[in-house]
């Protein structure tokens, strides 16, 4: 079992939102010969290690990109493999989730999953809808450009009916039509796996994130690795179109 960073620096910038593409699990399967989705396996128990991770170091929202739209293409074989550790998993940990105060939702397109998957979905959704120690979003069936898409097709039904001037639409209008909407911008992405590339992922909420990018597998992204993301982070100018002397300046005012 992992253990969580025993040392928080107080007075580090901590992200309100951190997203996290998960990257490496068949990889690391291989590399322990592990058969079929036993990576995946050892993925999913990660999981549970950042979301620990991310309570301890105040974090309040978290995302992880789960099953993309385009992870379909699979192989069918280890598609359902997925399947049956995503329903396993919402089985076994949504209590150890609701004792902790974690409010689990989902993003993406979920009419695609078995009703007995959907079923389960809405209900770890309902049971958890009161907590307010951490938001954790699985993105499963989803992609950004999907969102933006659903985003633009509201958007255009609103117009057509009526209840929106096509001259009011603007970029804080139609970021309401997106997925996670209520909560606050991604501040910092990280991949996993050597990967240099966001694919896909909360393209419109990550306008301005921090990016970071791990050649640790995900199942070994631990605490650790976590923290060292996070002090990384820490240290990065955000400038969001202004220069480092207006920042400095409006610090000291």
């Amino acid at each position: 079992m992992q253990t969580l960073a025993p040392d928080v620096d107080t007075d580090a910038v901590v992200p309100r939102h951190v997203a996290i593409i998960m990257d490496g699990n068949n990889r690391w399967g291989r590399a322990h010969g592990l058969q079929g989705v036993g990576g995946h396996e050892r993925g999913e128990h990660n999981v549970r290690t950042i979301v620990e991770a991310a309570l301890h170091e105040g974090i309040a929202v978290l995302t992880l990109f789960a099953f993309s739209s385009e992870n379909w293409r699979r192989p069918a074989d280890e598609v359902e493999g997925l399947m049956r550790i995503f329903l396993h998993a919402l089985r076994e940990r949504v209590p150890v989730l609701q004792a902790q105060g974690v409010q689990l939702r989902f993003i993406g397109d979920i009419s695609a999953f078995s009703l007995a998957l959907q079923e389960v979905m809405q209900q770890s959704v309902a049971q958890t809808a009161e907590n307010s120690a951490l938001v954790l979003n699985i993105a499963v069936n989803y992609g950004g450009q999907w969102d933006m898409a659903q985003a633009a097709i509201c958007l255009c039904q609103n117009a057509l009916a009526g209840r929106i001037a096509p001259q009011d639409i603007n970029p804080e209008t139609y970021a309401s039509y997106l997925s996670m909407a209520d909560l606050p911008p991604v501040d910092l992405l990280i991949r996993t796996g050597g990967e240099h590339r966001i694919s896909n992922f909360v393209l419109w909420q990550a306008a301005y994130a921090e990016l970071y990018f791990s050649d640790l597998l995900w199942p070994d992204f631990g605490p650790q690795a976590m923290r060292t993301a996070l002090d990384d982070f820490s240290r990065r100018e955000r400038r969001f179109g202004r220069t480092s002397d207006q920042i400095r300046n409006e610090d000291r005012a």
